[in-house]
């Protein structure tokens, strides 16, 4: 898409004309309210749709796990460290999407009103094929930010309703009424629902060249195969699909279905379950869990050979990948060159059981707390950089020890890790930042993986139908998280008997599948949203680990300083002094 950010910005040129700097020539700018655009040009209304896809949040690599149990940082300056040690309001929001998400969804208002206008491509019949994909794009994409405003800005009133916010399906010039109340919960999920439904209706399952025009779907009606291929061909990889529209859903649904939103909507455990099985089930069920889908970030021939667009298989969609070494710049340890941003905590450390698949505090689970790190969960070296580990393009032992006698050590300079582990997850080890030698690797970011898309399954239908209830798909909570875990090296050697013992109660499933979601998710954007939709614990210390004469001993590193009602976010306090109509979640100011 990036060919298509610099159409963008040559269209947005198109604004800038004008005769003199006092009187602007009314022919040269063009009104985006008054519907009309270059004749036989459709660079501008494309332009306005790809703005939307531009302002797209990106989950993964925020480390928004700075402000919960699973991290801390070294960076005294991050939002997120801020917000955890008490300093979040409503005007002070790292995690705010309001007015990003209101103006993507305002140039998507403007695409929706006009697409039918323009004058695509002059053949009539692609034009008109043309015109349905955008309207699909852009109500799909549309839905995308409603879910996102409601993740960081949905919440409970004063009165107890549990509230959204507004609804805006129309495009708003200089003369509209911008004092608009919020929507409930429900109404922003049936919007919601109602654009991933016009987008599945519209699009495509993917982007992708078809053998014969007997493949084409009968609701493009007769066209050739000619035809089909350049509205809907390989060569628009990576834009919004019927298959992303339907991910999306399952991730609204599953916010929508948890506890802190459960109560204010119509929403089901079992809807989130089988939303999340359609895209399951279309790629191939339990058996489609990705091999390499721990390692996808490091996946090095497979990276390599990525065409535009295409996506490995445990990748649903993704951004454009770049070549650069920004990540293990921020996040190597000092030793390595790097600035050690993002420290794992012991609490995350912790949570990775034994190899055998038994949490180390369980009784015959083989845990030594002299030797922390033996016979582990193998996604713990995978994830976090341990002391005694190797990391770096050179496999260079890191000493994290308090008496190392490195920079790498607890502590030691501030670069150094603060809790004694740093990251390895999402970090190409084969850069290096020797200044005499450094290089860049390839790296992407995806927007949704598949297994996402599984652990959404096993906790909705874990909740709808218990361990064992396989719903209408026809698979289980149960089956996913046994393919999970032995795809990580997991019980393999015992049966999973821990795995075994949970099958038999919803709640100790439930324990399980959220820790599983934990360990898969971890540095990927999802902890503290849900922790927040679980209404689950946010204060819980951040904890790290000394080691001295190589005896660990564990160590509060950073309290927490959150208040129950922090479960929902605020609406930014701006909005709140402009417009009398908006509420304010219960406990903000």
């Amino acid at each position: 898409m990036k060919k298509h950010i610099i159409l963008l910005l040559a269209c947005v040129s198109l604004l800038t004309g004008c005769k003199d700097l006092l009187v602007p020539e009314i022919e040269n700018n063009l009104d985006l309210n008054a519907n009309k655009y270059p004749p036989n040009d459709a660079a501008m209304p494309f332009g306005i749709l790809l703005n939307g896809y531009n302002r797209i949040p990106t989950n993964s690599w925020s480390f928004n796990d700075v402000a919960t149990d699973d991290a801390v940082t070294n960076d005294q300056t991050n939002g997120f460290l801020k917000i955890a040690n008490g300093q979040w309001t409503a005007n002070n929001n790292p995690l705010n999407q309001w007015t990003n998400a209101y103006a993507a969804i305002q140039y998507l208002n403007i695409i929706l009103r006009d697409v039918d206008t323009v004058k695509w491509v002059s053949d009539p019949v692609v034009s008109k094929l043309f015109a349905m994909r955008i309207k699909g794009e852009a109500s799909g994409l549309r839905a995308l930010f409603y879910y996102h405003l409601l993740q960081a800005h949905g919440g409970v009133a004063e009165s107890g309703a549990v509230l959204g916010v507004p609804i805006i399906t129309a495009v708003q010039g200089p003369t509209a009424d911008f004092n608009k109340p919020r929507a409930t919960f429900e109404a922003c999920m049936k919007q919601i629902y109602s654009d991933l439904s016009t987008a599945d209706d519209m699009l495509p399952l993917d982007y992708e060249n078809i053998g014969s025009a007997a493949l084409i779907p009968a609701k493009y009606g007769t066209i050739t195969k000619e035809q089909y291929d350049r509205a809907f061909g390989a060569a628009f990889r990576g834009f919004l699909t019927g298959r992303i529209a339907k991910a999306i859903r399952s991730k609204a649904a599953l916010l929508a279905a948890s506890p802190a939103f459960g109560t204010g909507n119509t929403t089901t455990w079992a809807d989130a379950a089988d939303y999340a099985g359609e895209v399951l089930s279309l790629k191939g069920g339990i058996n489609a869990l990705a091999a390499n889908g721990l390692t996808w970030y490091a996946n090095a021939a497979e990276i390599a050979g990525l065409a535009d667009g295409a996506n490995p298989a445990e990748i649903l969609w993704r951004n454009n990948y770049g070549d650069n070494r920004d990540l293990e710049q921020a996040n190597y340890p000092p030793g390595l060159f790097g600035n050690g941003r993002i420290n794992p905590t012991q609490n995350l450390v912790a949570a990775f059981p034994m190899a055998n698949g038994m949490p180390i505090g369980s009784t015959g689970s083989g845990y030594d707390a002299a030797n922390p790190y033996l016979n582990r969960d193998p996604r713990l070296r995978m994830f976090i950089l341990v002391n005694g580990a190797t990391a770096g393009p050179n496999n260079t032992v890191i000493n994290t020890a308090a008496d190392g006698g490195t920079n790498d050590g607890l502590n030691i300079v501030g670069t150094s890790t603060r809790t004694g582990y740093y990251l390895r997850k999402l970090l190409r080890q084969d850069v290096n930042l020797n200044p005499n030698s450094a290089n860049n690797q390839r790296h992407y970011k995806p927007h949704i993986r598949y297994t996402e898309i599984f652990l959404n399954y096993a906790e909705a239908a874990n909740e709808a139908w218990g361990p064992l209830g396989a719903g209408k798909y026809g698979f289980s909570a149960y089956d996913v998280i046994k393919a999970i875990r032995k795809r990580a090296g997991v019980g393999t050697t015992n049966g999973d008997a821990w795995l075994e013992t949970a099958k038999g109660s919803k709640e100790q499933m439930r324990e399980l599948i959220r820790n599983e979601r934990r360990i898969e998710l971890c540095f990927e954007g999802f902890r503290f949203w849900d922790l927040r939709r679980w209404k689950a614990n946010l204060g819980e210390t951040a904890k790290g680990v000394t080691i001295k004469n190589n005896i660990p001993a564990v160590m509060n590193v950073e309290n927490r300083q959150f208040q129950p009602f922090m479960a929902y976010g605020p609406i930014p306090y701006g909005e709140i002094l402009k417009f009398g109509a908006l509420e304010q979640n219960k406990g903000w100011r």
